[in-house]
């Protein structure tokens, strides 16, 4: 799609968690579409279909590409950046690196996500048996992560098997490793977080404080488990169309 012929509304680019793909956003295409927005999904590497890319050297660096590639060869601008989960640190690091290219961004939305400040890594926030059990796992799988039993995101027993079937291991090169970034040139870009609060992912729980403690968030908030966009799409496109306008 060229330009003269893309929607006048901003697009989305959608950046799943660990152990997602792509595929984790299937329920929300369809809606922002409907409402006028061009949307892509990305696939980190490693990750879904691109499992058989995956090696022990992935890094952030390499999934923060993975979002900088599709940005440059759509020619996008204006947009909104979304992450879940683990993406948060991947959106984070990418917004740095477009703002030192002058592309633009509407809004960046956090859902359920880390928010890092520069310095700090996936694993700044965990406690520390979390992290001694994931890279304990991680070591035991050639340095990617085995997904978790899907029963534990409460999710109806089909979308529950649905994420079973699909989670693949997730790389974990980058799980101790710092995200360097100015923090001054993500200040001007609005920020959102959409916090799923029944039941609240344990692991989130620092960024939830730390958005309702920052100044220049607009926080939400879905009564529902860590994967909205399967358990309430509805109410995640409404935010997302929110931080879009």
């Amino acid at each position: 799609m060229n330009t003269a012929t893309r929607p006048s509304r901003p697009a989305f680019v959608l950046v799943h968690g660990a152990w997602g793909g792509a595929w984790v956003w299937r329920r929300v295409l369809g809606p922002l579409r409907a409402a006028g927005h061009e949307v892509h999904a990305v696939t980190l590497t490693g990750d879904g279909e691109r499992a058989h890319l995956r090696h022990a050297g992935i890094g952030l660096a390499t999934h923060v590409a993975d979002v900088l590639g599709l940005v440059q060869a759509e020619e996008l601008d204006r947009f909104v950046l979304v992450g879940h989960s683990y993406g948060g640190m991947v959106i984070t690091a990418a917004a740095a690196a477009l703002a030192e290219r002058g592309v633009r961004l509407r809004a960046l939305v956090y859902v359920d996500a880390m928010v890092p400040l520069p310095g700090e890594s996936w694993a700044s926030h965990h406690a520390p048996e979390v992290v001694a059990s994931r890279l304990a796992a991680a070591a035991a799988h050639d340095n990617a992560l085995p997904p978790p039993d899907a029963a534990g995101f409460a999710l109806a027993e089909a979308d529950a098997q649905w994420l079973a079937r699909r989670h693949v291991n997730h790389p974990f090169g980058m799980y101790r490793e710092p995200v360097r970034f100015d923090a001054a040139a993500l200040a001007s870009v609005p920020r959102w977080f959409v916090d799923c609060t029944s039941p609240a992912y344990p692991t989130i729980a620092p960024m939830r404080k730390r958005v309702r403690e920052q100044p220049g968030w607009t926080v939400r908030e879905i009564a529902t488990g860590h994967f909205p966009m399967v358990s309430e799409p509805a109410q995640l496109v409404r935010h997302l169309l929110d931080a879009a306008a």
